[in-house]
């Protein structure tokens, strides 16, 4: 049954009333706050269709680009509540990324003619498909400054491998996969020599600098892009940008736009027009046609070149092989998107009011009959633009990228001068409606929109001005994702959403139930290899190994203590420290720094990872665990001594506290207390069918773990008393309480989960 807008408002107004008679708004009615804050009706639709509960989730998970941070940017929709950023080409803090030995490993990757790279300009996220669906395993980003295409493994959303390209100087056009993530494709933006550290005058442009696409074989059971199987195929000096992999009926070719086929060098410091007069001047520019399968079967029987030990497929084999072709385009396109059935592909061009539609069908009639217009001036075969054309739609200013609806032959497209929105048929080419967004709208997004099942529902405009949207902060403003309601007929506005970390150009979006992240990792997991990490250690194993100027740390971390606790060094020393999370709880993360050092690591539960340095300078230098992980989280610490070289000690016992007999009965009360309270909350967990729930389990197993670490405290306490030693028996058994209150930290917790999610009594 379909509801009236007005009779959602007063759905709305029965339920806010409803709240009221019940004493849920304490002082206001619903239409005191409309009066109050100047809400209006279509103010309060707007929020009932983003407000996601307390405790609830969002039903789709966006990835964008994170521009010049280097990172990319995750959130929830409806929400677009930020749920993490993703450390990928540049160092984060928070993450370690780039601090520890792991990381670092990973950003080495990255690194190009032996330098280190440590910024990147991320523009275009791609999620793995299935059959041409996404299947939310893996995400692929570029960096468009430094050409260079990330692996991120979305079982814990972590960058996992970085590849730089072996000919490009620059690129735009990456990331976008193949329907089955056989390849991923990158293309080059701006022309340079494809020889690494060769020059080539200017005035040699036409001839020795060259565009190109390459596509990276990707090996889905590593998670891993093959290098060695990937290669390129050269293409003409124009510049290349975004492309598409053809889906359906077109599976096994792929397209790519380009700009600038004038092939124009400007010099505006010499007298010359600017590159963007000479760039614009015709009329349309050529949009790329390459059959790639066939591509890769060249490669395979050996036709390809090697240029800087990569395999590129040169231009005249192409032409001779038949592989690729040209069409005219409308100017300065930013995008070809293929429909989700594959037959037909959508161009639009900024300086063009037209979007064109060609039909892929058209496009392999002509190259079967030959029949081409003319050929480029490195001997290209050129289709007509009229022999390929579905139809053309003129939507307005400045149309720029698409994407597709749920609904049958239902587009999107944002109007980059116009600063709009239209919604179209691209099937009968006619517009169905528009909508303005603030400002100058770049990419836009729909739900798994350039999928073959595209989710519809709610489309996001990526604004790059934001100008008088949000409270004033200086003049570098925050970037502006608007969600829009496309459920209906008409688009509707919904929500701002202010970014501010780099400049996002496009984002993914997927159904929130494909992802199926991890919430802890195996004991001992190097995260960053998904391997077992070689310094490694389980409780009772840590240990410190020095050999000469070199001292090896094995150590462990766990609630609410480092193992070891003192690091004992001397002035010169190298410093590798390997750390293990034992915690088995989800979301007991804890971090560790050494100060001044410059070094961090964030060690989630059952990761390890290395941090290293030299300790160069004597001192006394503390280290502890940076997440607030228990009420303990301050005292979890150590101190790094770095000795002068042959310094030795005078003084051989530690500062000792003032603790009595009376003490250590009051501590063993303390435990007696708490024990029945953790009885108590165990007697309730297993009086319900608390393994239906694997939240609990979880923590059960966790809670049990570390009960469990008490065990060999008891005998301790217990001689330590035998010997009237009231310190260490008094502090052996405050330690099995912390134990106890970890245990009941994790009980409690796993007690009101099952009281507010309907847990059922057992027999």
């Amino acid at each position: 049954m379909k509801i009236s807008s007005m009779q959602r408002w007063r759905l709305a107004t029965v339920a806010g009333a409803a709240l009221i008679a019940t004493g849920a708004f304490a002082s206001d009615s619903l239409q005191d706050v409309m009066k109050n804050r100047g809400l209006s009706q279509q103010d309060l639709l707007a929020a009932a269709k983003t407000y996601v509960p307390t405790g609830k989730r969002d039903e789709f998970v966006t990835f964008s680009s994170g521009g010049q941070s280097g990172q990319v940017i995750v959130y929830g929709v409806p929400s677009m509540r930020i749920l993490k950023y993703v450390a990928v080409f540049t160092p984060e803090p928070w993450q370690g990324y780039g601090y520890d030995e792991n990381s670092k490993a990973v950003l080495k990757q990255g690194r190009i003619d032996g330098k280190d790279i440590t910024w990147g300009d991320t523009h275009h996220p791609a999620i793995s498909e299935t059959n041409g669906e996404y299947d939310g395993q893996f995400l692929f980003i570029n960096d468009k400054a430094n050409p260079r295409i990330a692996v991120i493994d979305l079982r814990d959303f972590e960058t996992k491998q970085i590849v730089v390209n072996p000919i490009f100087k620059s690129e735009h056009g990456g990331t976008f996969v193949s329907p089955n993530t056989d390849y991923i494709i990158e293309a080059a933006q701006y022309a340079a020599p494809l020889e690494n550290k060769k020059f080539y005058p200017l005035e040699e442009f036409n001839e020795k600098y060259r565009g190109g696409v390459t596509y990276w074989k990707f090996d889905r059971k590593a998670g891993r892009i093959d290098e060695k199987k990937s290669f390129s195929l050269e293409l003409p000096p124009y510049s290349q940008d975004l492309s598409d992999f053809g889906k359906g009926p077109s599976d096994g070719w792929s397209f790519t736009n380009s700009f600038c086929s004038e092939r124009y060098v400007g010099g505006i410091e010499k007298g010359r027009p600017p590159y963007e007069a000479g760039c614009s001047a015709k009329d349309t520019d050529y949009l790329h046609v390459v059959n790639w399968k066939r591509a890769a079967e060249l490669v395979a029987a050996g036709k390809a070149k090697k240029i800087n030990g990569h395999d590129v497929i040169m231009m005249d084999t192409a032409i001779k092989e038949g592989i690729l072709f040209l069409i005219p385009e409308p100017k300065s396109p930013h995008g070809v998107d293929v429909t989700p059935d594959g037959k037909l592909l959508v161009v639009a061009g900024k300086l063009d009011t037209h979007v064109s539609v060609y039909s892929f069908e058209k496009i392999q009639a002509a190259i079967k009959a030959g029949k081409f217009e003319s050929k480029d001036p490195y001997g290209i075969p050129v289709i007509a633009m009229k022999d390929a054309l579905h139809t053309q739609v003129s939507l307005g200013l400045g149309p720029l990228h698409t994407q597709y609806d749920s609904k049958s032959c239902v587009a999107y497209t944002s109007l980059y001068v116009d600063s709009q929105v239209a919604k179209w048929n691209y099937c009968e080419g006619k517009v169905l409606d528009k909508i303005s967004v603030h400002y100058n709208i770049g990419h836009l997004m729909a739900m798994e929109g350039d999928s073959t099942k595209p989710g519809g529902k709610y489309l996001v405009a990526l604004n790059k001005l934001a100008i008088d949207r949000f409270v004033p902060v200086g003049p570098l403003h925050p970037q502006n994702h608007q969600l829009i309601d496309i459920s209906g007929d008409k688009m509707q506005l919904l929500y701002d959403m202010p970014l501010p970390l780099g400049e996002p150009h496009y984002a993914v979006s997927i159904a929130a139930n494909k992802l199926k992240p991890a919430v802890r990792y195996k004991v001992g997991t190097d995260s960053r290899t998904d391997e077992k990490h070689p310094g490694a250690v389980k409780a009772g194993e840590e240990k410190t190994v020095k050999k000469g100027n070199k001292v090896e740390v094995f150590g462990t971390l766990i609630r609410s203590h480092i193992t070891p606790e003192t690091i004992e060094v001397e002035v010169g020393d190298e410093v590798t420290i390997h750390l293990t999370n034992l915690e088995r709880a989800q979301d007991e993360t804890h971090g560790f720094t050494v100060s001044t050092y410059n070094t961090h690591a964030s060690i989630e539960p059952g990761k390890t990872v290395t941090v290293k340095f030299k300790a160069d300078k004597e001192g006394v230098y503390p280290y502890y665990c940076t997440e607030f992980c228990s009420a303990l989280h301050l005292e979890m610490q150590g101190y790094l001594l770095v000795k002068p070289k042959g310094w030795k000690p005078t003084k051989t016992n530690l500062a000792a506290g003032n603790y009595t007999e009376a003490d250590y009965k009051a501590t063993l009360k303390k435990v007696a207390d708490t024990q029945a309270v953790i009885d108590s909350v165990v007697a309730y967990i297993t009086s319900v069918n608390y393994k239906d729930f694997p939240e609990v389990v979880a923590m059960v197993d966790d809670a049990f773990d570390q009960l469990g670490k008490t065990k060999d405290l008891k005998p301790k306490h217990e001689a330590a008393a035998a010997k009237k030693d009231w310190e260490n028996a008094n502090l052996w058994a405050e330690q099995i309480w912390q134990y106890q209150v970890k245990t009941a930290d994790l009980g409690l917790r796993a007690k009101t989960f099952l009281e507010q999610n309907g847990a059922k009594k057992v027999k």
